[in-house]
């Protein structure tokens, strides 16, 4: 099972994924993550993503790409993996079709959890309270910040995926247990087609 999952911050994603790994036994692949993973390594794109950073630029997506392109051949991908903040534009939607196709791989699903801008924020500052504070990114500034960012670059990928069909759209606000029902819903309709 392949699938990408989107949502703004603070949706719920990370929780579903989490579960989506125990249930299926697939990979939750997180673009941060493999990023520092293969510079760690020293793998080849590792050493040139190490080598952007260290100038304190942003790695283009082909290292990106290539960073998934590596790390979805490893063992642990045989039965599936979560795309994790990736793809975030346009152009990475298209570059990691091509790099699918060229695996003779394909997604099973886009799953989408929607979730109302204020309600996030209303989460985010709660989670604030009840833990102190804990986490840097855990303010309402901040947040809407990152819900901007969101919604003019990562939003597009949401109707890249809906005009080829693959869209699934989830109710975020429900319940963990209720996404959770609604996830696995569409992705048995979607690995028995």
């Amino acid at each position: 099972m392949r699938l990408i999952l989107l949502g703004p911050p603070g949706a719920g994603k990370g929780t579903q994924a989490a579960r989506l790994v125990e249930t299926h036994k697939i990979a939750q692949l997180s673009t941060g993550d493999m990023l520092r993973a293969a510079v760690k390594a020293e793998t080849a794109v590792g050493l040139q993503a190490k080598e952007v950073m260290d100038r304190g630029d942003l790695v283009s997506d082909d290292i990106i790409v290539q960073i998934i392109s590596d790390r979805i051949e490893e063992a642990d991908c045989v039965n599936g993996f979560i795309l994790d903040g990736f793809p975030r534009t346009i152009a990475q939607a298209d570059a990691l079709e091509d790099l699918l196709e060229h695996k003779n791989m394909q997604l099973d699903a886009v799953v989408e959890l929607e979730v109302d801008d204020e309600v996030l924020v209303g989460r985010i500052e709660n989670r604030a309270k009840e833990t102190g504070g804990a986490r840097a990114d855990d303010n309402a500034e901040t947040l809407r910040k990152r819900l901007e960012v969101y919604h003019a670059q990562t939003a597009p990928v949401s109707d890249y995926y809906k005009k080829k069909g693959m869209l699934r759209t989830v109710d975020g606000m429900a319940s963990i247990d209720e996404v959770a029902a609604s996830i696995d819903t569409i992705l048995k309709e979607a690995t028995a087609a």
